[in-house]
This record gives C-alpha cells, structure tokens and sequence, in this order.
C-alpha cells in the first residue's frame, strides 16, 4: 500500500513533537482539531463507495456492502461499540463475506490524533488491535477519564504493541502524518455531515449508531439484500 504520510525534518519536528507531547501530558480533553459545525444528513447522491489507499480495512473488498466506521479512540460510546456489538458484526457479515469494513479516525482532541498517529506507525496487521487495545485499556491513558499523563499512557499501549517510546514520539511528532489524520475528520463532516462518533457511512449513507443493534443490523442487511 502506498503509505501518504509526510515527513518534517530537524528543529522543526523536534518543536512539533515537544509540543504534541506537551498537550499530552496535561490530560487535558480540548479539542485540537475543530470541524465546522453542520446538521447530519442522510440524503444526497454520494458514491457508494469512496475507499482510499490510506483506508485500513476487514474483510473482503470485493463485498457488496462496504461499510465505514467513524470514530474516536477517546470516546466511551465508540468502544461500547468496539467491545459488545464489533465481534457481532464480524461475525455475521464481515466474515462471511458480505461487508468490507474500514475504520477511520474522527480526532476530537490531541489525544486521538496521537493515538491514530501511532496505530500508522505500527505494522497494518495490528491497526485494528491496536485501537481495540486503546478502547479496552481507556482508563490508563484517555483524557476523557482525567488521566493526569495521556502521553505516557499512550506510550505504555504502544509498547504492548512493540513500539518503543522513541518511536511513539517520532509518529506524534510528525507534522504530515497529523495532518493527513486531520483531513480525514475534515472530509467526513464535509462528504457525510459526520458531528458525532461513532457513525457508519454504509454504502454511502450514513448513519448513527444508538445502541440498537437490530435495527443497526436491519439497516444493513437492507443494503446487503439490495447489493447481492
């Protein structure tokens, strides 16, 4: 896979990096990254389908459904999601073939985008692990749940992924990278009026996920019926 991640170099990085870290280790939730407010729409003509080369997904990418998940790692609701409805919808239609899933990142403080900076760095086979690892563990190291130092909680979760706490700051550190995941929070609010996490873009339409996972999977199987 092409890998789009931009570089920054010398004094440069290091102020990037310091910096990034610095609103870490304060624990602080504020928002880094703001996205223009707008109401959530599930109309328009958008393609039913709109995977990039820096998508990361499950499944078969030729499945009649592709489905596209919004989230944030510091948000509760997203790893509710992660952890009691995520194996169902392996089960029964990514497995078998009949949805493709992606995962994007939606960064609502500094927190998520180094943490969505670090799952970049780490090997494509341990992108969805990682962020399972970071909603399971959300105690040690999200600001949400007043951590007093989210970098070094981040910087424990990466190292149980092998990643050395030199190398968590070269990724959080890294300008182009941080902007690219920015982008991809910018284009969901412009494509799909995504405000909130997490929420499913099924074939181009989204959707919000409200705990109710049979009229979630109802929704889906809709689209599967119609697509096969």
């Amino acid at each position: 896979m092409t890998n789009p991640e931009g570089r920054t170099t010398g004094s440069h990085k290091a102020l990037v990096a310091s910096l990034v870290i610095a609103v870490l280790a304060l624990g602080a939730a504020a928002v880094w990254f703001v996205h223009s407010k707008g109401s959530f729409s599930h109309a328009g003509s958008v393609q039913a389908k709109t995977l990039t080369a820096w998508d990361r997904g499950l499944g078969d990418p030729k499945a009649p459904v592709v489905v596209i998940e919004y989230a944030s790692p510091q948000c509760h609701h997203c790893a509710r999601f992660d952890m009691e409805f995520f194996p169902l919808l392996k089960k029964k239609y990514i497995d078998t073939g009949k949805v493709y899933f992606v995962l994007r990142i939606f960064p609502l403080s500094a927190a998520d985008s180094a943490a969505a900076a670090i799952a970049r760095c780490l090997p494509q086979d341990k992108y969805f692990s990682f962020f399972d690892l970071l909603w399971r563990n959300q105690a040690t190291w999200d600001p949400v749940d007043n951590v007093p130092d989210v970098h070094a909680g981040l910087v424990t979760m990466a190292r149980k992924e092998g990643m050395s706490a030199e190398r968590v700051d070269s990724c959080i550190g890294n300008q182009g990278l941080l902007q690219r995941i920015s982008k991809i929070g910018d284009e969901g609010t412009r494509k799909y009026g995504i405000m909130n996490v997490p929420t499913f873009v099924i074939n181009g339409r989204p959707r919000r996920f409200t705990d109710d996972w049979d009229a979630f999977q109802n929704d889906i199987d809709d689209v599967v019926s119609k697509n096969s």
